[in-house]
């Protein structure tokens, strides 16, 4: 008998032991699992950081590394489909980066291989958004590019490079746009399209400028999202001819690109958009037509392509839907979004697609394409009222309505329309980030003296 107590005794202290769990554990049925504990906060961001959990200050010195591209990642491989759901928050980056150096997009892998575009598929006339222009004809050969190579160490950028070395050169490059666009409004809008059409094809270097040699006759200037509707050359060249005046050999023609985007915004915002800009970047010295059209997301984009081209050149979900926010100025061909209008589909607003029908011929083509303002509301302000119109269906191109095939982005679509100041510092913000993608070094690059041909 009393061995038999001895055993009940160790069985009921048995028992006692697996029921007893650490504070907070879920373990009801099963015994607790082997795993550690995990912490239940996440490490503190150092300040700066561009991890997303606080905004980036613009006054740090921006180390500017491109991301790792795999070659031909433009690809459509997968038909357009209703979006499920993206994740909301962008993953953490290296503390005191602009890190580009793996996209913080929830998309895997990008398919490998283009798709041969239907010509007249991007048509706008001077859209300041992710959107291109109608082709004047089908391309013709163009040289091809060389292979991928890993980047070289990236430039230091930093807020008020040129302090020293040209202390004017902001002011000059700001007066040049005043100057422009008091005189011709629509011109701001294209200089803002000018600075995303530059970054997203070979990186923020002014490749986009680039005229036609006997060696390369066919650049990125000439490619359908560009030709013929790009407009705002004629400033950059007014800035860098003053520049070139006043601190010969200093300032790049990818530096112009950008501060005059930035001052076209604070213009057309009625001086609400503005952003330090850091500066120090270097021209390139490549140019391919074709690349115009691999990089640049065409209006017929749906969402889930768009997300995959941002990802690509290191911008996330909400530089999307921010950046999109651009398309509340500006012009389009009637080409880029005819065949939403052809047969109205239900995600367009009957009365809008009316007076499209009224405004465009049935069949637009390169001698008869004409161009509508983007935004009916308020076309000539750098606004909010896109997300209004995106939310009424009153926008022009499937890219812009394919906002709403997410929650999460039909969420923050909601949310800029409703608050107007948070979207202009996110919009300032985007385009901070949108201006170091892939920075030219010494390595790689030059300081043109005519912004137009290497030197």
């Amino acid at each position: 008998m009393a061995r038999l107590g001895v055993l009940v005794l160790v069985a009921l202290l048995g028992a006692a032991a697996v029921d007893a769990q650490a504070p907070g554990s879920y373990g009801y049925a099963s015994p607790p699992s082997p795993i550690a504990e995990v912490p239940a906060s996440p490490p503190a961001q150092a300040p700066g950081s561009y991890g997303y959990a606080s905004p980036p200050s613009p006054i740090a010195e921006v180390p500017a590394s491109p991301p790792a591209q795999a070659p031909g990642s433009y690809g459509y491989a997968s038909p357009p489909s209703p979006i499920a759901e993206v994740p909301a928050s962008p993953p953490a980056q290296a503390p005191g980066t602009y890190g580009y150096a793996s996209p913080p997009s929830p998309i895997a892998e990008v398919p490998a291989s283009p798709p041969a575009q239907a010509p007249g598929s991007y048509g706008y006339a001077s859209p300041p958004s992710p959107i291109a222009e109608v082709p004047a004809s089908p391309p013709a050969p163009t040289p091809t590019p060389p292979a991928q190579t890993p980047p070289p160490p990236a430039p230091l950028l930093k807020v008020g490079f040129y302090k020293h070395s040209c202390p004017h050169a902001e002011d000059i490059v700001r007066e040049a746009v005043r100057n422009a666009t008091s005189v011709n409004p629509g011109l701001s809008a294209g200089l803002i399209l000018m600075a995303f059409h530059d970054c997203f094809v070979q990186g923020c270097d002014a490749s986009i400028l680039l005229d036609p040699t006997t060696a390369n006759p066919r650049p990125e200037k000439l490619g359908g999202p560009n030709f013929p509707s790009m407009r705002g050359f004629e400033v950059v060249d007014a800035a860098k001819a003053t520049l070139e005046k006043a601190c010969p050999g200093v300032v790049s023609c990818a530096d112009v690109v950008q501060f005059a985007a930035r001052d076209a915004a604070f213009f057309l915002s009625d001086s609400r958009v503005f952003y330090k800009l850091p500066a120090g970047r270097f021209d390139g010295r490549i140019s391919f037509e074709n690349e115009s059209l691999a990089f640049l997301p065409p209006p017929s984009f749906n969402l889930s392509e768009l997300i995959t081209s941002f990802q690509v050149k290191g911008l996330d979900i909400d530089d999307l839907v921010v950046l999109s926010g651009s398309h509340s100025v500006g012009r389009s061909h009637c080409s880029s979004f005819s065949d939403r209008i052809s047969t109205p589909p239900s995600d367009m607003d009957p009365s809008l697609a009316t007076t499209l029908k009224g405004q465009c011929p049935a069949n637009p083509n390169f001698t008869n394409d004409p161009t509508v303002v983007q935004d009916i509301v308020t076309p000539r302000d750098l606004d909010n009222q896109y997300y209004k119109n995106v939310l009424n269906h009153k926008v022009l191109f499937k890219s812009d309505a394919s906002l709403l095939t997410s929650r999460v982005t039909a969420r923050k679509v909601i949310e800029n329309a409703v608050i107007g100041p948070r979207w202009e510092k996110k919009f300032a913000k985007a385009m901070v980030k949108m201006s170091l993608i892939e920075i030219k070094t010494a390595a790689n690059g030059e300081i043109r003296k005519n912004c137009h041909v290497v030197n």
